[in-house]
């Protein structure tokens, strides 16, 4: 069970050593790959509104994205915990290139709809479930406990800045070049993560007898479902997320048609999310340690939920994204906070199948909140996603709330 005491620990071992050199080329990988993301995001909204302006064919292209996270996180975090994490690390990556190459070639022969690009979106997604277990798995096999909160914030910091910062400008740039260079250019960013993560040290793999996957998978099942802060956690995740893409999926709709954002003005938009994002990542560790870890997630979690209200009011792309940017730093603060928790109080040989439930629960419900964005805009216009989606965070973080008071009062001296 959880030690309140962690939380002591977390603000008080915070050592001025060096991260070591295998975190930084998992820090380069994460970096290169990206950037090539951020390019992706950016296109596929723009070549999905240039197919089609219905709000629900465009929430389906979202949704399956996401599906992998419903459908594969069990079966993945079993396949971590038994398999070479590094050898999954870098198989995906190689993986994703070969599904985006595709992908830019029958872009640019014209020959790819609104279902061609929702199959990418599936595979790529199946692939990012296997990569983003392991990647969470490997990180603590690479530093010290001590220094999970740098590791982390760092990771965020970097995701953020290539996916939202960097790469949706590019991609913004591109797309206006010619539709399938955006997804060239990720395909080569994949490729190069690859080529990176392949060189990291390994971790001995498990021997002896193996239970059966469902066996493996129910044990991380039961673990999580008796850890009271981590399951309260992992529920407010899963509606923070089925919010976030509720609100989300139509962000394109509400920056472009409402607001009047060119293609080319669309991804320097989202660099508002992302200065905020690589912020929270870059001061996490300070944040927390000058306040605690809790008091840090539920201050961000109050203001998720006030932000999307806002978001849906925005009068102009300047407030829109001032707002998003707020939301980026609030995000990426409590997600760091719950990832270190999660790889401190999770045993080595669950973390895998641990972090596959809790992204599960919290991610499995994201193509539903794509599908509910868009059923929304269609009844309700495209300005109402946000203030719903912020409603509800909001009631889901008072009914969450008796949890997370009693583990601050638990851990008091963290502050």
């Amino acid at each position: 069970m959880f030690d309140p005491g962690k939380l002591r620990t977390m603000k008080q071992r915070d050592p001025k050593t060096k991260l070591p050199a295998a975190y930084w080329r998992l820090w380069w990988a994460s970096a290169v790959d990206n950037v090539g993301d951020g390019i992706f995001s950016a296109a596929v909204p723009l070549l999905t509104v240039a197919l089609t302006r219905d709000p629900v064919l465009v929430s389906v292209v979202s949704a399956a994205t996401y599906l992998p996270w419903l459908l594969l996180s069990l079966p993945a975090g079993a396949l971590v915990d038994r398999r070479d994490r590094v050898g999954l690390l870098w198989r995906s990556q190689a993986l994703q290139a070969a599904i985006v190459a595709v992908a830019a070639v029958l872009i640019g022969l014209g020959r790819i709809g609104i279902a061609g690009l929702a199959v990418t979106g599936f595979g790529l997604s199946a692939c990012e479930v296997v990569f983003a277990t392991a990647s969470l798995a490997v990180v603590p096999d690479l530093v010290s406990e001590a220094q999970l909160h740098r590791a982390n914030g760092s990771q965020y910091a970097i995701a953020s800045a290539g996916q939202l910062f960097v790469g949706p400008p590019i991609g913004s740039l591109l797309f206006a070049g010619a539709a399938a260079l955006p997804f060239g250019v990720d395909a080569v960013s994949f490729a190069g993560s690859a080529a990176l993560l392949a060189a990291l040290p390994r971790r001995p793999v498990p021997r002896g007898a193996r239970p059966p996957v469902r066996v493996a998978v129910a044990e991380g099942v039961r673990w999580l479902g008796r850890h009271r802060l981590l399951r309260t956690l992992a529920g407010l995740l899963a509606v923070n997320t089925f919010c976030y893409q509720l609100g989300n999926v139509t962000v394109v709709l509400l920056a472009t048609q409402t607001l009047h954002v060119s293609e080319r003005g669309y991804g320097v938009l989202l660099a508002g999310a992302a200065a905020g994002s690589v912020l929270g990542g870059t001061v996490n560790a300070r944040v927390v340690a000058k306040i605690g870890a809790l008091p840090a997630l539920l201050t961000a979690l109050i203001a998720n939920a006030v932000i999307f209200v806002l978001i849906g009011a925005s009068p102009n792309a300047v407030v829109l994204g001032a707002l998003l940017g707020v939301n980026g730093f609030a995000t990426t603060l409590w997600s760091v906070v719950t990832v270190s928790l999660r790889q401190q109080a999770v045993p080595t040989d669950l973390r895998g199948r641990v972090h596959s439930v809790y992204r599960m629960l919290g991610w499995g419900l994201m193509p539903l909140g794509s599908l509910a964005g868009g059923l929304i805009a269609d009844v309700l216009g495209i300005r109402a996603a946000y203030p719903v989606a912020g409603a509800v965070r909001g009631i889901a973080l008072v009914a969450a709330l008796p949890v997370l008071l009693s583990a601050m009062r638990a851990g008091k001296p963290a502050r």
